[in-house]
């Protein structure tokens, strides 16, 4: 028993860090972006398509490496991954212009968007029922982690050094790829099916088996995507935009951040008491009424309480549906079960930043931007509760 615990704790472990480190490269975006603005003299529609373009990459990462996954085995194809949006950032230190940032973006967004849906996948195919669900929802709490050991770089390390050597800090995470080597027992590879093509996988999960669990799942992947990217790529700019210096800005997210991390364990604990379809609602709900306090706020005490709770729920969230997709796709369909309908989410990704950029150019102000977020929120949660049952037991 304690073999299994042990071998169970090490494969979260690796998994989680994984993630971890993948997060720390979008929040790092996130605190570069008002950086390179300034620098470069960007306009604010100039700026969205810098956060948009990392998404853009992650829809052809999600959906292609959630492919060779379930081709060639999910190990070889992770590592992979996490070297590609590695070296991207080594890459990104000597960019020199805007559109040469853009296209490191982009195939680092192909590292960043295949590593997740492969991951999830191998937590997956490991563990069933409830023991899945807590599992993928504490994998997905490194995320948090990241985020915040991000937050520390851009307040402790990137106004000294700059936000050049930032990035190339995060270069060293490859080398965390010769870990996962060693740690990845190979028998997760008895999962690869070399027969199939993508095209047949793609028809397969919009069959009648899965049609609709695929539909619902690729519009909650968007919203989730949309709101997520949009409101958290933008956050550190959005508290300049409410006259927050940047320094401080960069310290009061870093705070919101810590939010996360009960958002998840709280997910992670309501597992197998009630359905994960509810608890997606409670957090999907939350996320609502927090973008609402966050987006309409004016006074500080009421921009933290909001952008904290937003951190709570929103990736809250994020896990939970991490935990809900998986389980809906038999395991040689799963790799692309997960990266389709994470693929479509990216377009909500790409596109929410961009709007955010594009609404703000146009004369918007921040509060009629996010009244969008609560209007698309409000769709997935009508979607979720009148689309799709949750009729895994746990």
């Amino acid at each position: 028993m304690q073999n299994v615990l042990t071998k169970s704790n090490k494969l979260l472990f690796v998994i989680g860090t994984a993630w971890l480190f993948d997060a720390m490269d979008v929040a790092l975006l996130s605190f570069i972006m008002p950086i390179i603005g300034a620098e470069w003299k960007l306009l604010p529609t100039q700026i969205g398509y810098v956060s948009a373009v990392t998404s853009l990459g992650m829809i052809f990462g999600s959906l292609g490496c959630g492919y060779l996954a379930d081709r060639f085995g999910r190990k070889h194809v992770m590592i992979g991954t996490l070297i590609l949006f590695s070296v991207g950032n080594l890459l990104l230190a000597f960019t020199q212009d805007v559109n040469m940032f853009m296209l490191v973006r982009f195939f680092t967004g192909v590292g960043l968007g295949g590593e997740l849906p492969v991951a999830a996948t191998m937590l997956a195919d490991s563990f069933s029922g409830k023991q899945q669900s807590r599992m993928l929802v504490l994998a997905d709490s490194f995320w948090a982690i990241g985020w915040i050991l991000a937050s520390l770089l851009s307040f402790l390390v990137m106004p000294i050094f700059g936000w050049r050597v930032t990035v190339i800090c995060t270069f060293f995470v490859s080398l965390y790829a010769f870990v996962m080597r060693r740690h990845l027992p190979d028998e997760y590879e008895n999962t690869k099916h070399e027969r199939s093509n993508i095209f047949h996988s793609i028809k397969e999960i919009w069959s009648g088996k899965y049609l609709q669990a695929t539909s619902v799942l690729t519009v909650l992947w968007f919203v989730v995507m949309f709101s997520y990217y949009g409101m958290f790529l933008w956050l550190p700019s959005v508290l300049i935009a409410k006259n927050i210096p940047m320094i401080n800005s960069f310290g009061y997210t870093l705070l919101m951040s810590l939010a996360q991390l009960p958002g998840y364990y709280l997910a992670a604990w309501l597992m197998g008491r009630i359905s994960r379809k509810n608890i997606l609602v409670i957090y999907l709900l939350g996320t609502l009424i927090s973008a609402f306090i966050f987006g309409t706020a004016n006074d500080l005490p009421v921009v933290l309480i909001g952008g904290a709770l937003l951190s709570f729920f929103n990736l809250g969230a994020w896990g939970t549906l991490i935990a809900f997709t998986p389980s809906h796709y038999e395991a040689q369909f799963r790799g692309v079960g997960v990266g389709f309908t994470q693929s479509i989410g990216r377009i909500g990704a790409t596109l929410g930043p961009f709007l955010i950029g594009a609404l703000l150019g146009m004369g918007l102000s921040i509060p009629m931007v996010f009244m969008m977020f609560v209007a698309v929120l409000a769709v997935g949660i009508l979607v979720l509760l009148f689309g799709i049952h949750d009729t895994v037991s746990d």
